[in-house]
């Protein structure tokens, strides 16, 4: 009898799954998506170029689509291009490894398909600064400054302690249950039962127009199957970044969290120290980018600046674009907030 009610209360989600998706698929996208090579991605443009100033083109976290909450605040500077990662948000699939390497080879085809000009300004949060990196690396004449939130650097993620390595296969794990949990309609139960807002309550500070296209994304298997790709890529794309050992001329901007994970009664089931080591010598690596590079402190942040401080990322995309007027920082301005 117990069985027979999971059953039916798994058939109830699932149907529930499926006719949500059905009427949210009846609503066009924020954006237009475009052929990259026989699969589309979807791009999302706010803002107008002003005096022929850099477009801001921002590259999302890992499974992450943070650039909806910062669209508005960040088309306030200027024109803004954020887009979703093949598998995620209104993209399709791609047939390909979700590699750094990969990811910036459809970036450049979607701008170059949807005639967004350069010079770009790149803001890389978390895993994507991977790859706004490597951008700059193979197309250099594009690019005149970039941010970084809370980066990766490749060297500290190839030597990851014992923990981190169980921490980073019990996310991968969780991520392939979350599959499931999509297809079944589990994850679109949480959803409006407010448990985003719960697990993040920094969330509540945005608007329910700028979370929509987030929530929506969640929801769906193939964000959390594209989610395990890039985890399970990270190596792969970590060797890529290794092989590219230029020094940008261009200025930087490294945004620094105070801690992976704000304080709780949960974290101290984490190894939160380890973490926190790894991420100050992969900050001092990134800090070497450039000779034009500062840091910001996210001081009140966790690893997800882009909701807890999005301010600060907002601060860093300032700074860049007053360098690409005047492209000059002082010494006395170095590594200095």
């Amino acid at each position: 009898m117990f069985i027979s009610v999971r059953v039916f209360l798994l058939l109830v989600t699932t149907f529930y799954q499926a006719i949500s998706c059905v009427v949210e698929d009846l609503n066009p996208p924020p954006g237009q998506r475009f052929d990259v090579g026989g699969y589309r991605l979807h791009l999302y443009t706010l803002g107008t170029v002003k005096d022929a100033s850099p477009t801001i083109i921002l590259d999302h976290s890992l499974g992450g689509l943070e650039g909806y909450l910062l669209i508005e605040k960040l088309a306030d500077l200027g024109r803004v291009c954020i887009y979703d990662r093949a598998g995620y948000g209104w993209s399709d699939h791609s047939p390909h490894p979700r590699t750094s390497n990969q990811i910036v080879t459809e970036l450049d085809a979607l701008l170059t398909q949807a005639n967004i000009q350069p010079p770009y300004i790149l803001v890389g949060n978390s895993f994507g600064s991977y790859n706004v990196r490597l951008y700059a690396h193979l197309f250099p004449h594009k690019v005149v400054g970039i941010v970084l939130t809370d980066g990766l650097h490749e060297t500290g993620m190839q030597k990851m302690s014992l923990p981190l390595k169980v921490l980073e296969y019990f996310f991968v794990s969780g991520f392939m249950m979350s599959i499931l949990g999509s297809f079944f309609g589990i994850i679109r139960l949480l959803k409006t039962c407010g448990m985003f807002e719960f697990l993040k309550p920094e969330l509540r500070n945005f608007s329910v127009r700028s979370k929509n296209p987030v929530k929506r994304s969640f929801c769906r298997p193939k964000h959390w199957i594209t989610m395990t790709r890039e985890m399970l890529n990270l190596d792969t794309s970590a060797q890529q970044m290794i092989r590219m050992s230029e020094t940008f001329h261009f200025p930087v901007v490294n945004i620094k969290a105070s801690s992976f994970f704000k304080s709780a009664w949960w974290t101290r089931l984490l190894p939160l120290q380890a973490a926190n080591q790894l991420r100050a010598q992969m900050h001092e690596e990134l800090l070497k980018l450039s000779p034009h590079c500062i840091q910001l402190q996210a001081s009140e942040s966790g690893h997800f600046v882009w909701v807890d401080q999005p301010e600060v990322i907002i601060q860093a995309v300032q700074i860049i674009l007053n360098e690409a007027i005047s492209p000059h920082f002082s010494d006395s301005e170095k590594f200095s907030p």
